[in-house]
C-alpha cells in the first residue's frame, strides 16, 4: 500500500484545538497532532472560533466557517503547514 492510498482513505471524525496544537482524530484510530503555529488563522482565532469546525465531505477535510480556514486530512498527514503570507 502506498502512502497516497493511505492518505486518500484517511477521514477525520473529530477535532480539538489546545492553546498550542491541533489534534485531529481519524476514523481508523490514528490522531494527527500539529502545531497551531502552522496555521495562523487558527492560532489567532478565539477558542469559540476554533471549536466551530465542520467536516468537509466524508471527513476528507475540516472547515472553520468563522475564520474561512480549510484543511485537508491528506495535507495534515503530509505535514503541510499553511503557505506563508505574501509580504
Amino acid at each position: 500500500m502506498t502512502s497516497s492510498v493511505v492518505e486518500a482513505s484517511a477521514r477525520a471524525m473529530g477535532v480539538e484545538a489546545t492553546r498550542d496544537e491541533l489534534v485531529v482524530s481519524l476514523t481508523d484510530g490514528r490522531k494527527i497532532v500539529v502545531p497551531l503555529a502552522w496555521f495562523p488563522r487558527l492560532l489567532h482565532a478565539t477558542e469559540a472560533q476554533r471549536n466551530g469546525w465542520e467536516l468537509l465531505g466524508d471527513g476528507v477535510g475540516i472547515h472553520w466557517p468563522e475564520i474561512d480556514e480549510d484543511l485537508s486530512v491528506a495535507g495534515l498527514l503530509r505535514g503541510t503547514p499553511a503557505p506563508a503570507a505574501a509580504s
